[in-house]
This record gives structure tokens, sequence and C-alpha cells, in this order.
């Protein structure tokens, strides 16, 4: 949207505690000790098991903003899974802890900014990426871990937007192999059919040798590629636009915003060079380091979520890893 556009079509909501449907008129009605409108409802505790409606909201719209502040320790932000559902598909298009999500990898915060992501150095956290939808838009929390939890939030949407009937909706996918295997690429993005158009990934690594483990070329696979991919990189450093092994240089479309060993939290955004595919797509990351100066197979803890857009109905998502494997070795 060109800013000083005023588009007459759209209409503004803010989806919060103070106003879960985002409704005109409606905000700000619960009371406090200081009275009714004086602060009522700004946040939930959620407890262990607990899920949370952020919202439901019948379109067309987008959805431009999600804030976030909970509690930023790494059980909580691994713990909190977010959910997202868009029109009439009944399985969710986004299913990722919200630290993840969030461009949090570890559940390790780090304040830093890229065009997706901002985030404060307490743990306030900000997502940019559109999400449109044409009928409904539905998105939850669950708290899945075993750690009592605040949570505030704010979505911001315009209603009224003309989008066509395959327009993208946002996905999202949360992995994690720990370790991974010997001579077999960890996958970013299993095999997606139909149009699409991948954005990118938070990806997290925790090397579990005293080497470098960076040398595993990205593969993309579009549109029938078997064997070997028709866009292939030159390392893992280098996919995120750094080089010479990793530095902690946060950029907007890419860069590292952690690197302490032995972890490392790097990301890439394809919004300027979009990646696109019109029958199928796949994408995979090498486990490859270098020892005394030879290239080396590598087994290490990776993790990423991965965005992309595709129209609905899409294929479901491959299933979550499972409360256990996901908080395994965070950091303290």
């Amino acid at each position: 949207m060109q800013p000083f556009q005023v588009e007459p079509h759209l209409t503004t909501r803010w989806i919060t505690f103070e106003n879960p449907n985002g409704a005109k008129g409606m905000g700000g009605r619960a009371a406090s000790r200081l009275g009714v409108g004086r602060k009522g409802a700004p946040s939930k505790i959620l407890e262990p098991g607990d899920t949370v409606q952020l919202c439901d909201v019948e379109g067309p719209g987008t959805l431009r903003h999600f804030w976030c502040a909970t509690d930023p320790h790494p059980l909580v932000l691994r713990g909190l899974i977010l959910r997202a559902w868009f029109d009439d598909q009944d399985h969710p298009s986004i299913e990722c802890p919200l630290g993840d999500f969030m461009g949090v990898a570890h559940g390790k915060v780090m304040p830093y900014c890229s065009v997706v992501h901002s985030v404060g150095e307490r743990g306030a956290l900000n997502f940019w990426l559109p999400m449109p939808f044409a009928q409904r838009a539905r998105l939850t929390v669950t708290n899945d871990g075993d750690l009592e939890t605040p949570l505030s939030f704010q979505l911001a949407c315009t209603l009224g937007d003309r989008h066509a009937k395959d327009v993208g909706r946002l996905h999202c996918l949360f992995r994690r192999e720990n370790p991974t295997t010997l001579g077999r690429d960890f996958e970013l993005l299993p095999l997606r059919s139909g149009r699409g158009r991948f954005i990118g990934a938070v990806i997290g690594v925790r090397s579990l040798q005293d080497r470098w483990w960076g040398e595993g070329e990205v593969k993309i696979f579009l549109d029938g590629d078997l064997e070997f991919p028709t866009l292939c990189g030159t390392g893992s450093e280098d996919y995120v636009g750094l080089g010479w092994e990793m530095q902690a240089t946060p950029f907007l479309y890419h860069g590292c915003n952690l690197h302490q060993r032995p972890f490392t939290s790097m990301y890439r955004w394809h919004l300027r060079d979009p990646i696109l595919w019109q029958k199928d797509a796949r994408v995979t990351i090498q486990q490859i380091g270098r020892h005394d100066g030879s290239l080396i197979e590598t087994a290490d803890d990776w993790s990423t979520a991965s965005f992309w857009y595709e129209p609905t109905p899409s294929l479901r998502l491959p299933s979550l890893p499972d409360w256990e494997a996901r908080a395994k070795d965070l950091p303290s």
C-alpha cells in the first residue's frame, strides 16, 4: 500500500484481548480496579494445556502486523504453539512454536530487526508478513509446554481487501532434527504440490562438534526436479548473505542474529529475489562441514521455521515435533 492512498473500500481493525473480535466501538470495555475501560484486559495467563483464540475474523481481509509479548524463557517460546486456519480449510496452514515463528530460534531472545521480524531486548516480538484471507482467518495459541505464562498480543488487519480467489495464503512449518543424519540433507521445506512462492526461513543450528558446520549447499527443487535441483547455493553462510564462516550480523533481508557457540540463528528472506513454482517444490540444505581443511559429512542439531505462500486448499503440514523433541537441548 502507498502511504498517501486513502482506500475507500478498506477498514482497519485491531484485535486484542481488549477487543477480541475487533468489532467497531467494542474495544476497551473490560474493567480493572480503576474502572471500566481502564486497562481491564491487556493480557491472559496460559496454564499448561490452555488454548486461547487470538482472532476469528470474517473477510476478505489481510492480517498485516502481529505483535506479542510473553515470558522470554526458551521453554516458553518453544512451548507456545501458534496455529492459523485460512478460509474453509479444516487443517492449519501455520503450525509453529511462537518463538520460532516470531524470529527466535532456540528460544534465545536476541534484539534485532529484519524485514519480517523485529525483536525487542526483553522479548517483545513483531511479525510483518501479510496474511491475506478471502472468507475467514482464525489464529490460536496453545500452551503445549509445562510453564504457566502470560500472553499479550495485537493483530492489525484491514477488511475489504480485493484478493483474487487463488491468492497465496501464508504457510509456516517448524522442523527439527536433533541430530541430523550423516549423508542426508535437512529439509527446510518438504515437498509441496501446486503453485507457490518460498519466502524464506529462520534457521537454528546447535553444533555438536568443535568444527565448522556450514559448508552445506541449499538446494531448491522446482517443478519436477528429482535428483538434482534447479537452484543450488554454495554454502550455508553464503545462503544467508554472509561468508567466511558466520558473524552475528543481522540485515534487512538476510543475516545472523545469534552466534554464541554452540548456538547459531540465521535467516534469509526472498522478497526481492522471488522463488516461485508452478507444480511442486522442495528445499533442502546439506549437512557438510570442514575439518583440517577437508569437507566432511556432519550431524548437528538443526531446526527451522520455513515460510511460504500457496493457494488453498493446500496439503496438510507434516506433524509438529512433540514437546520433548522441541524442548531438548535449549540454551539455559
